[in-house]
């Protein structure tokens, strides 16, 4: 039966200091994997040996997040049996390849885990990894592999060779139909069974240790199967479910400590050490590891080792070789022989007797684990942070030395002050930082004016990187001193020494990330003293000429930044614009500062749009001959721009400081005189409909209404004496009929059918829709093409000159801006598009006059008309019949 095959790796083209191939001998959560060198040449090698001449039947690749390959090559070597055991000596047959994927749907979250099913016999295996692919997180171009793995069979005869099945089958004459197994250790009866715990993903999730103890019980279980003890085999299949889940949480408990170990966050790893412990000893009482595993004598008397190779943080090698023996662990204890720890009791009850039994239905990994007492940090002091000796620090006590990477990163202030005060700076411990930073500070201070300029500018680019790193600590006092030493070297050494802009600029552009960081500190001593030290250090006299502050601020924010930083670069820019304001060469001009804004106004935190709202409105109330220049940047002040709460409370913020009514209270006002003019209307209507009934002789005349008449301007007092008005009186009120209310044009003519026909044809107010047929107003054609006509999807509001375009010609007609912009005191003709006076009287001259539009062609018609067809002097009120409705055919 194939199962997980050992091996070591014996060879690699090149590795990560700190992920280096060894790491693929260990299959544990700690494992950190292979990473290939930074910018190495494809493809990579590297040759596992197995411990014995095997049969290959799978191949598991536990591939990196995002440092993906785009390709693995597989090759098995096989040594000739006259030949020494050596990689140069093995013969590699091609087996082929796989792809892996680039990992974009998963964000770079997810491993990818490849199982390669083959059929090969060798020695050696042989992994070709090609280029990776390309990704943000992948800034070197390298490969990674987190771990391997090798199923197959030990060749130990030659018969093994031909029978692949490792079994030999005898035949019973008395026993028809059964088999009997020759060889014990086969428990199954497929051949190529491969069991889960050989899995890869099994070993990558599960404590060692736990891991090691299910192999164990999936034996034991095997053995009670075959002896046909099915109580026992229940028993123990149970308790490897629950101490799969056992393994799992501790390998995340192990992780968690190793975390915290790198974090320096010691009294956290000692917690997560003391609860792992504790919950495996639990989990052993709980179990009864001794019944279980039956070594107490009842049935199998023999002692049975449990104890794993436990192994899950390799020691880190300096090179590989075929011939390193492995590792041995020092003995241990095995589980049944462990005390458990004492208990302290509190009250009556113990803390032994509060452990569930093991009966107990709640599962392992549910249960609450248990705690140790007051283990957490001390508190830090406000008077340990603080910056001591501000005269200046010396190199006192023994720091950390310095790893290699760290020399590397730090070789330009190395170079210049030298290692120990560097190994200082880059100490564990937050004192020894705040001392080299001081003596860094007193070096550059007392550095002489005779200095040749190349040696000034390698120990300004040694501080500037120094001063870097500590605007990034944790610590306050680390913080302060970094900024004390920048101050210094922009205010004082720079000008001491003549430096040229070019070195003011480049200071500035290396510290500037650091101080937006820190300004999203979530400390607020942290967040002020960065914005405030940005404010104070572009008004520094070298800095301030060279604007390269305001530039730096003034960089558009990505919609991907958080709120926090988004936030803090907009307090920023308003700080800058208070302190330097937009004229002279400051820097900050309306259109920056615009760009900038506008930009931020499209933010998804609230926080964000509000403070860029704010510096939108100061800039428009401080700099009236610049407003129309803000407006510019934003979309245009229109219905459909108002419609966004946003723009609505900016531009009646504008309207408020130009001493405008705002457009609401405008639409208020005119709402209010519509409702008033449309009860007149409605009055007036009712008084004539009473009129035609008296003059028809359909009800009495009333006193009240002819009263009522002669009381308006410009009418005369009816006489109840007189007889009916003849039909040519263009006063009488009875005459409303053959009239058009459009054009005021008077017709006998014009009955029912006869206005029906000069609708239709004549009528220089109204004209056909090429769409729908239907008439309409000129004077609302527009909105008719919009939101009225049959379609109206088909068109869409141009916002320059409001008028009905096609959608087909609507984005080129917006991008050309030819065309003619409507105002807001006056009508735009649809058909000349030019802007005419306001109000109806306006549209009658422009539609009907002799000058008035040369694309009416009805106007022409109006014009020749004989003048006993004259229009009337008055315009009445034809009942439900008025502006904006369309006349019936």
């Amino acid at each position: 039966m194939p199962r997980k095959l050992p091996f070591r790796v014996v060879h690699v083209s090149g590795q990560d200091d700190g992920y280096k191939a060894i790491e693929l001998n260990v299959h544990s959560p700690l494992t950190r994997g292979w990473q290939a060198s930074r910018y190495c040449l494809y493809p990579q090698d590297l040759i596992l040996r197995l411990d014995a001449r095997s049969r290959l039947r799978k191949i598991q690749v536990l591939s990196h997040q995002f440092l993906v390959a785009t390709k693995l090559e597989f090759m098995v070597g096989d040594v000739p049996e006259d030949m020494d055991l050596s990689p140069d000596n093995a013969r590699y047959t091609r087996l082929g390849y796989v792809s892996l994927s680039d990992n974009e749907k998963t964000a770079f979250k997810s491993r990818e885990l490849k199982s390669v099913h083959v059929d090969a016999i060798g020695h050696y295996l042989k992994i070709l990894v090609h280029k990776n692919h390309i990704n943000k997180y992948n800034v070197y171009n390298q490969v990674g592999v987190i771990a391997l793995n090798v199923i197959g069979d030990i060749i130990s005869r030659p018969s093994d060779l031909t029978d692949r099945n490792k079994r030999d089958y005898n035949t019973d004459p008395d026993k028809a139909g059964r088999l009997e197994y020759q060889d014990e250790e086969d428990l199954t009866s497929r051949p190529d069974y491969i069991s889960p715990l050989d899995d890869l993903a099994f070993d990558m999730y599960q404590d060692p240790e736990i891991a090691a103890l299910i192999r164990k019980l999936e034996k034991k279980k095997q053995e009670a199967v075959m002896q046909e003890r099915f109580d026992y085999a229940k028993k123990l299949k149970t308790a490897i479910l629950d101490l799969q889940k056992v393994g799992e949480k501790l390998g995340k408990f192990e992780v968690e400590k190793r975390q915290a170990v790198e974090n320096e966050d010691y009294d956290k790893a000692k917690l997560k050490k003391v609860q792992c412990e504790e919950y495996r000893l639990q989990i052993y009482h709980d179990l009864n590891l001794g019944d279980l595993l039956e070594t107490g004598g009842s049935r199998h008397p023999q002692h049975i080792d449990l104890e794993p190779v436990r192994n899950p943080t390799p020691p880190r090698l300096t090179h590989l070789s075929p011939r390193t023996p492995p590792r041995t662990p020092p003995p241990r204890t095995p589980y049944d022989e462990r005390p458990l720890p004492a208990m302290k009791s509190k009250g009556d009850t113990t803390q032994r007797e509060q452990i569930p039994s093991p009966r107990s239905r709640t599962p392992y990994d549910e249960r609450q684990l248990p705690v140790v007492n007051d283990i957490r940090p001390p508190p830090v002091t406000e008077e340990e942070e603080q910056v001591v000796d501000t005269g200046g620090g010396g190199i006192t006590g023994e720091p950390e030395p310095l790893s290699e990477k760290d020399l590397r990163e730090a070789s330009a202030a190395v170079d210049v002050f030298g290692e120990p005060l560097v190994a200082k700076a880059y100490s564990k411990t937050w004192s020894y930082r705040e001392d080299a930073l001081l003596a860094v500070y007193k070096q550059m201070s007392e550095m002489s004016t005779s200095t040749p300029k190349d040696e000034v500018k390698t120990a300004l680019k040694g501080a500037v990187y120094l001063c870097k790193r500590a605007i990034r600590d944790k610590v306050y006092a680390v913080f302060k001193a970094g900024l004390h030493l920048l101050k210094m070297i922009l205010t004082e050494y720079c000008p001491k020494h003549k430096l040229g802009k070019s070195e003011f600029v480049h200071t500035v552009e290396i510290v500037m990330p650091e101080l937006f960081n820190k300004s999203a500190d979530t400390a607020s001593r942290n967040r002020d003293d960065a914005k405030n030290f940005i404010k104070e250090m572009a008004n520094f006299p070298e800095v301030r000429p060279t604007n390269v502050v305001p530039h730096e601020c003034l960089k558009p924010i990505k919609m991907t930044l958080a709120p926090r930083p988004a936030q803090s670069r907009l307090e920023i820019v308003e700080m800058l614009y208070k302190s330097l304001g937009v004229k002279g060469s400051t820097g900050m001009t309306i259109d920056n500062i615009m760009n900038f804004c506008v930009v931020a106004l499209g933010h998804t935190s609230g926080d964000v749009r509000d403070v860029s709202e704010r510096i939108i409105r100061t800039l428009y109330k401080e700099n009236p001959g610049d407003r129309q220049t803000i407006k510019d940047h934003l979309p245009p002040d229109d219905e459909r721009t108002r419609k966004n709460t946003m723009y609505r409370q900016l531009f009646e913020y504008f309207d408020k400081v130009d001493g405008k009514p705002s457009k609401s209270d405008m639409k208020r006002q005119k709402a209010e005189e519509e409702s008033k003019k449309q009860e007149e209307i409605e009055a007036l209507q009712n008084q004539l409909q009473q009129l035609r009934s008296m003059a028809a002789g359909k009800q009495p005349v009333d006193e009240n209404v002819l009263k009522t008449e002669s009381k308006k301007p410009g009418k005369k007092p009816l006489n109840k004496s007189k007889p009916k008005p003849k039909d040519d009186d263009d006063t009488s009120m009875y005459n409303m009929d053959n009239i058009c209310i459009f054009c005021e044009e008077r017709n006998s003519s014009f009955t029912e059918e006869g206005l029906d026909l000069h609708y239709w044809k004549n009528c220089p107010m109204l004209k056909r829709c090429t769409n729908c047929k239907q008439v309409v107003e000129i004077a609302s054609y527009t909105e008719h093409l919009v939101s009225e006509c049959e379609a109206k999807g088909n068109y869409a509001k141009c916002p320059r000159c409001t008028e009905a375009i096609p959608k087909s010609e609507h984005p080129q007609h917006v991008a050309d801006k030819s065309c003619n912009p409507s105002e807001s005191e006056k009508n735009h003709c649809p058909l000349c598009h030019q802007n005419i006076y306001a109000g109806e009287d306006g549209w009658k001259k422009h539609l009907m006059g002799k000058d008035g539009c040369k694309q009416n062609p009805r106007r022409l018609l109006a014009l020749n008309k004989q003048p006993s067809q004259g229009q009337a002097k008055g315009r009445p009120v034809k009942g439900g019949v008025g502006r904006g409705k369309k006349p019936n055919r």
